[in-house]
C-alpha cells in the first residue's frame, strides 16, 4: 500500500475514534509526520486527498478539522421556525451566545422596515448560533419596544426561543416571514465569531416577520457560515409539458 493510503487509513481510524468529534482539528501536518515517521509532502497529499473526498476540510487559518454537520435552513417555512428548531430538526444540539442587547433609537432603515417613525424606541439584540459546539451563524435583530417593553438580555438567556417567548408572554402569533437572500463579505468581528478569514463572503438572510394582521414584529439580519448553512426551498412539482 503507498504511504500516503497508509497515513489515509491512520487518519481515518484516528478521526472514528471517541477522541474526536464533528468540528475538532485534527494534529498538524508536522505532528502527523513526526509521529509517522513520514516525510511532511506525503503528510499533505495524504490530507488532501480526504478533504477531496468530504472526510476532512481546510477552515481558513485554524487548521484543518473534522466536518460539522450542515444546517440546511427552509426559506419557504413559516418564520417561527427559527434556528434552534431547524438545527434541532437536523439532529444537531443547538446553542448560543448573547452577544449584545440594547435599547435603541431606530435609524430610517430599520424602521421603514418595522413600519415605525424614524428614531422610534426599539430593542437591538445580536446571538451567536452553534449546532453541536461549532459556530454557524450571527443573528441580528430588531423589535419595535411598544411589543416587548419589558424583554431584558436575561430572557434570551434563558433558553426559551425568541418566537416561543414572543408567543407564551407577549401574546404574539402566527408570524410570517418575508426573506431576503444574498451574499456579502464578513466583517472582521464576523469573521472571528465564525472562525472565518476576514472578507471571507458570507451567506446573508434578511428575515421581516409580521403577525397575522400583518403588523411588523422583527427585522432580523442573519450572516452564515458559506460552509456549514445551507438554504433550500421546498419540492414543486413541474407542470407537465407535451412533446410534439
Amino acid at each position: 500500500m503507498p504511504a500516503y493510503r497508509q497515513i489515509q487509513a491512520h487518519i481515518q481510524d484516528l478521526i472514528a475514534g471517541p477522541d474526536y468529534s464533528p468540528g475538532d482539528r485534527i494534529p498538524s501536518e508536522r505532528m502527523l509526520a513526526d509521529q509517522l515517521g513520514r516525510n511532511r509532502m506525503t503528510v499533505r497529499k495524504a490530507i488532501e486527498g480526504l478533504i477531496t473526498i468530504g472526510l476532512l476540510e481546510r477552515n481558513g487559518t485554524s487548521g484543518t478539522r473534522i466536518p460539522a454537520p450542515r444546517v440546511t435552513r427552509p426559506i419557504d417555512a413559516f418564520a417561527s421556525q427559527g434556528i434552534r428548531r431547524i438545527i434541532q430538526a437536523g439532529g444537531g444540539t443547538a446553542g448560543n451566545k448573547l452577544l449584545h442587547f440594547e435599547q435603541a433609537r431606530a435609524s430610517a432603515k430599520i424602521a421603514g422596515r418595522l413600519k415605525l417613525a424614524e428614531g422610534a424606541d426599539i430593542v437591538v439584540f445580536r446571538r451567536l448560533w452553534t449546532a453541536n459546539g461549532t459556530p454557524v451563524c450571527i443573528e441580528t435583530s430588531h423589535l419595535p419596544l411598544e411589543l416587548v417593553p419589558d424583554l431584558a438580555a436575561q430572557d434570551l438567556m434563558a433558553g426559551e426561543s425568541l418566537y416561543s417567548l414572543l408567543h407564551n408572554r407577549f401574546g404574539i402569533g402566527a408570524m410570517r416571514g418575508e426573506r431576503e437572500i444574498g451574499v456579502a463579505n464578513c466583517s472582521e468581528m464576523e469573521a472571528r465569531l465564525l472562525d472565518l478569514a476576514q472578507g471571507t463572503a458570507c451567506l446573508s438572510l434578511q428575515l421581516s416577520v409580521t403577525d397575522e394582521t400583518g403588523r411588523p414584529i422583527e427585522f432580523m439580519r442573519s450572516v452564515n457560515h458559506p460552509k456549514l448553512v445551507i438554504f433550500k426551498t421546498a419540492q414543486t412539482e413541474m407542470p407537465r409539458t407535451s412533446i410534439s
